[in-house]
């Protein structure tokens, strides 16, 4: 993932307000980046143009080689569903739907049948321990699962990038580390950029490099 000048501003005139102002930046595959910094400092709006979530007012952002700017609607959530996935501090679980059936629907909705999509969501479950409660509906997990099965959700497709937003914010500090040591293991053995914002200082160590956000702008880059 490359990001080149990117601006984003809200709101027009004397009121506008500068969220982001000429970040420049480049994540590696299987590095581990954490985004720190004050409220209102434009991490959050960092991570939404990374995510293709919202576009910049100025400059670009890279995923797979390919300009998000560059790139109708329709492909850029064709490309956001396929090569960027998304973890949230809520966990945002579809509660009618067990863990397995939450971790397949990335792929439902890429078009690949249920029946071919189990299997794939039930080997990554496997693979973030949690193969044994498949079957589970949200409301059945403890805070730590729910997020293994967001971590799986957000793996099933092979994207290029994890972007996750506050992902240990709602666990206690020893599932919070768990959870990250998680991240930085998935990625490392699939190859996935994991960009991370985090206001927590303790999740930030878990990262490889961690950039310091003020106003709009990053201020310091620390490689661990």
């Amino acid at each position: 993932m490359r990001l080149e000048n990117v601006v984003k501003s809200y709101g027009r005139g004397e009121t506008a307000v500068r969220a982001v102002a000429g970040v420049s930046l480049a994540i590696a595959p299987r590095e581990f980046v954490a985004i720190v910094g004050p409220s209102g400092s434009g991490k959050s709006t960092l991570l939404h143009l990374m995510a293709g979530l919202d576009l910049p007012d100025a400059g670009q952002v890279f995923v797979g080689g390919k300009s998000l700017q560059a790139l109708s609607d329709d492909a850029v959530t064709v490309l956001r569903r396929r090569q960027i996935g998304v973890v949230f501090q809520f966990f945002n679980l579809l509660p009618m739907l067990t863990a397995e059936e939450n971790v397949a629907l990335p792929l439902v909705l890429d078009g690949v049948r249920l029946r071919a999509a189990r299997p794939r969501a039930c080997a990554m479950l496997e693979r973030v321990g949690l193969g044994h409660r498949a079957k589970h509906r949200p409301d059945q997990l403890s805070g730590g699962e729910m997020q293994r099965v967001a971590i799986a959700r957000a793996l099933v497709t092979g994207p290029l990038v994890l972007l996750a937003d506050e992902p240990t914010g709602n666990l206690d500090s020893h599932t919070g580390e768990e959870i990250l040591a998680l991240v930085r293991e998935m990625a490392e053995r699939h190859g996935q950029a994991v960009v991370m914002v985090t206001h927590d200082a303790r999740a930030a160590a878990h990262a490889q490099r961690v950039l310091a956000m003020r106003d709009g702008r990053v201020e310091r880059a620390d490689a661990r």
